[in-house]
């Protein structure tokens, strides 16, 4: 199944196939913020987005939560214009709120290898949180090379590399509406003359 409202896809990939449709998202997402906000009644918590995989999943999650709550953001790096994690993770922006004593949701587009993960539940565990646990659109466990937990999960997901609502592919289709699976061309191999 194809959707796409990218006019052409990028020369770097043959093609984009759709693994999560917007509609199936949607219906998850509103799930999800249903259980956070039974889970967190009373607590006001602190939904930390990790930039810039997880603000698209971020502002439909909040949307879809009936309970007081607060936003912040960070930013890490460990891909830079790869398709893969370097394992070297670098904390790039940091929050703005304290989390001593709140209730604090790390909210991730996609968990992956854990690298980023642990990095972020190591930095956040030491500024003395309430509590701290993990929401993910997509958990690719297949891919995971440093355990952390997940404790809300949308879709686990295979080793795909997956691109859209709010993931990217070297800073590019993060608007898609969908969550994607992007094939590259296969290598050009020169025919012997």
């Amino acid at each position: 199944m194809s959707e796409s409202n990218v006019a052409t896809t990028p020369s770097a990939y043959a093609r984009i196939d759709t693994l999560i449709t917007r509609e199936v998202i949607a219906q998850k997402v509103a799930e999800m913020g249903a259980v956070l906000s039974r889970d967190y009644a009373g607590q006001k918590p602190l939904l930390i987005a990790v930039l810039k995989g997880g603000f698209i999943f971020l502002a439909d999650l909040v949307r879809a939560m009936s309970i007081e709550l607060e936003v912040d953001f960070l930013s890490l790096s460990s891909y830079g214009n790869a398709t893969v994690s370097s394992g070297k993770v670098h904390l790039v922006h940091d929050l703005r709120a304290d989390v001593k004593g709140r209730h604090v949701i790390l909210v991730e587009g996609v968990v992956d290898t854990g690298h980023s993960v642990r990095f972020l539940l190591d930095l956040l565990d030491q500024r003395e949180p309430a509590s701290l646990k993990v929401c993910a659109l997509l958990d690719k466990v297949p891919c995971r090379r440093v355990p952390v937990p997940v404790d809300y999960v949308g879709f686990p997901i295979g080793d795909e590399f997956v691109i859209g609502y709010g993931m990217d592919a070297a800073e590019g289709l993060r608007q898609l509406p969908y969550v994607g699976v992007a094939t590259p061309h296969a290598p050009r191999t020169e025919s012997p003359s």
